[in-house]
């Protein structure tokens, strides 16, 4: 712990490999469930697209997925590897059934990122703790820690969207107003915040993890629990 070498920057490198498949089909997910629900706004706006240009935000898929690595290759401070992307333009007015619909679209994200790591999972289950398995953890832990970070209630993400739908008409328009404070409410989160935020997440990656391929994610990572 706390020390860079050839090995940690492998894992490093495993997991920033892993955020950009999570982060791009994330969002690419997010955009075509809109669009199968009769919303062609994300299609008009090209962000039908697997292509990270369309959804790369210079803070929440450059500078926080890059200080989250760099903690992570020297490995003193493991904060929840975790990224965001501008969100795909959506109208909710297209939609046939407004608050089953929105739902859809709430957990494409995270549920996308969840089924990677089921996949990821159960691949572990016939494999070693090999370098392949220290590869194919790291993708498991980065699709659950993208899925949970998602559904927390920080004003811009799918959790908060989620949870506006149930909030009354003028508390839900205030709570949507915060959208524009994301970066501000993720710093806080992921750094001022990292104690129970890591504790929560972490927590329930190893759950998943767990169930799912038979150990934690930091047994296939190879770092201690």
């Amino acid at each position: 712990m706390g020390s860079f070498n050839g090995r940690n920057l492998m894992l490093t490198l495993y997991l920033a490999i892993s955020l950009l498949i999570a982060l791009d089909l994330r969002e690419y997910a997010r955009a075509l469930v809109a669009t199968r629900l009769h919303d062609p706004t994300p299609r008009l706006w090209g962000r039908l697209t697997l292509s990270p240009k369309a959804w790369f935000d210079p803070f929440g898929s450059g500078l926080l997925p890059g200080l989250v690595l760099v903690l992570w290759s020297v490995l003193t401070f493991l904060p929840p590897v975790v990224a965001y992307g501008k969100p795909a333009p959506i109208d909710p007015n297209y939609f046939h059934r407004f608050k089953r619909d929105s739902v859809l679209v709430g957990f494409a994200g995270p549920g996308i990122n969840l089924v990677l790591a089921v996949v990821a999972g159960l691949i572990l289950r016939v494999a070693e703790p090999t370098e392949f398995g220290r590869a194919v953890g790291a993708f498991a832990f980065v699709n659950l820690c993208m899925a949970i970070f998602h559904l927390l209630p920080i004003p811009g993400l799918d959790g908060a969207r989620l949870l506006a739908l149930v909030l009354p008409p003028r508390a839900a328009e205030v709570y949507r107003n915060l959208d524009e404070y994301l970066p501000l409410f993720v710093l806080v989160a992921v750094f001022l915040l990292s104690g129970p935020v890591q504790s929560i997440i972490f927590g329930l990656t190893n759950a998943v993890c767990g169930a799912a391929s038979g150990h934690s994610c930091f047994f296939w990572m190879q770092l201690p629990p």
